[in-house]
Formats: structure tokens, C-alpha cells, sequence
């Protein structure tokens, strides 16, 4: 687990631990040179590269973005979007989209959450999987996601194929100031469930279900947990997040002698 604090600015490479694979660099792959062909009667047609959707045997890159509510997850989700390109899913916002599509996906899921049952990993999960494979891109950022071991079993189990956690993010907030920003953003948010009651019920959903994940990622040496401590300034929470993920986006420059 790296801790990082406001007066360290980096976080060191991850180094590989023993067993695990190593950190591999996004290949880049030169075109060839092309043969020259006989000169034809019609003059040929403009050459053009179409974007080609990501291949069935490379994985996605995953890292989690956990935090309780209001820990500003979303604000930096959407910097490591514009910054880094990675693309920002979030299951939450994917299951009330699809809801509202009038799918079958989403008759499904309305009929799950008028009768208070909670919708199956399984749809959820199949909801991101198919986000990221339209989307043509292999860096993903998955904000709120897994909110419990239920979670994190499904996607051990369903995705564990097709995409690698780079890293898991987590911004440690204290409760005060989370029931405090949830309460500023209640003013002009207009959710029902910005109020001091269900803001520290849904703290203590967060605290019972989903930090429980965090410890047991810090307990594989496969997976780098990044603690951010999320009270400090916007600003100050975006420089430590992005000294946080830059190793594992941009990869290791083995050949850096100050490395």
C-alpha cells in the first residue's frame, strides 16, 4: 500500500512482487513498408487508417476509484479522463441509463429496484463490459465500483479475462467532512439523498461493505492500493492522484538511469 501525503509529491514504481507478472509497456507498433505495386490504368484510391476496435485477446486496464460519498471521486475521475484519456465508467450511472432506455436490460433492472431487491452483479458487470468493449479504448477508470464482495466476486469471476486492475485509488476521507460536502451539495443538487440522515447511513454502508475491499486489496501483491488523503484541496487531491496512477498508465522506464 503507498500512503501519500501533501508534502510527497511522488509515489514510487510498483515494484513487481514475487510470483506476479511482470509490468509490461504498451507496444508500439511500427507499419511496415509495403511492397510497390505495377502501375494501374485507374488512379488508386486515397489510403486511409481506420480506427480498429481493441482486440479480443488484449486486455482492458482497470484502475478502481473507491471512496465514501462525497469524497470527490467523480471530480477526479473526470481530470484522469481529460488528463491521461482514460475513459470514466461509473455502474451506477450505467444502470440508471439503461434503465431508462425501456431495454430489456432495463426492464430487468426497474423491476429489481421496484420490488427493493438489489440488481445481480451479473447485469451490472455485463453493462461495463459492454461499455468498454464499444468504447474502442483499453484504459478505463471505474468510479464506485466494487461497492462489495458480491461485487468483487463477480468480477473476479466474469472479468478477470478480459481486464487487468491496474491500481486501486482510494480517497480516505474523514466522516465529519464527508457528511459536511454532502450537505454543501445538497443545496443546489436537488438529490433526495443529500441530507445529514441518509448521508450518514449511506457513510456507514460505505464504512461496512466497501472498506473492507480496500484492506483485502492492500493484502494482494498483485493489486497497488494508492491512499490519497481526499480533505486536502482539489487541486492538492488531483496533483497526488496523478503522482499516483502515472507509474502504472505511462509505465516504468527501465532504461531511465534515474529510475
Amino acid at each position: 500500500t503507498v500512503a501519500l501525503t501533501p508534502g510527497r509529491p511522488r509515489v514510487a514504481p510498483r515494484r513487481a512482487a514475487p510470483g506476479a507478472a511482470p509490468h509490461r509497456h504498451l507496444p508500439i507498433v511500427s507499419a511496415a513498408p509495403t511492397a510497390k505495386e505495377p502501375p494501374s490504368e485507374t488512379p488508386p484510391e486515397t489510403p486511409t487508417t481506420p480506427r480498429q476496435p481493441p482486440s479480443s485477446s488484449k486486455k482492458h486496464r482497470v484502475v478502481f476509484c473507491l471512496g465514501g460519498p462525497g469524497a470527490g471521486k467523480g471530480t477526479q475521475c473526470e481530470r484522469l479522463e481529460k488528463e491521461f484519456g482514460l475513459v470514466h465508467l461509473s455502474a451506477g450511472d450505467l444502470l440508471r441509463r439503461e434503465r431508462q432506455s425501456g431495454s430489456a436490460d432495463g426492464e430487468l433492472i426497474e423491476s429489481y429496484l421496484r420490488e427493493g431487491k438489489i440488481v445481480p452483479v451479473a447485469l451490472s458487470l455485463g453493462l461495463l463490459r459492454r461499455a468498454m468493449d464499444a468504447s474502442g479504448a483499453t484504459n478505463f477508470v471505474i468510479d464506485g465500483f466494487p461497492r462489495n464482495q458480491d461485487n468483487l466476486d463477480g468480477w473476479q469471476d466474469l472479468m478477470a479475462d478480459v481486464a487487468d486492475v491496474a491500481c486501486v485509488l482510494f480517497y480516505d476521507v474523514p466522516t465529519d467532512t464527508l457528511v459536511e460536502r454532502i450537505l454543501s451539495r445538497g443545496e443546489t443538487s436537488g438529490r433526495s439523498d443529500d441530507n445529514g440522515a441518509a448521508a450518514r447511513k449511506r457513510i456507514t454502508t460505505f464504512r461496512d461493505a466497501t472498506l473492507p475491499l480496500v484492506e483485502q486489496f492492500e493484502q494482494d501483491a498483485r493489486v497497488e492500493v494508492v491512499r490519497v488523503p481526499g480533505d486536502a484541496s482539489v487541486d492538492e487531491v488531483w496533483r497526488l492522484t496523478k503522482a499516483a496512477v502515472e507509474p502504472f498508465l505511462l509505465g516504468d522506464d527501465d532504461d531511465d538511469p534515474a529510475r
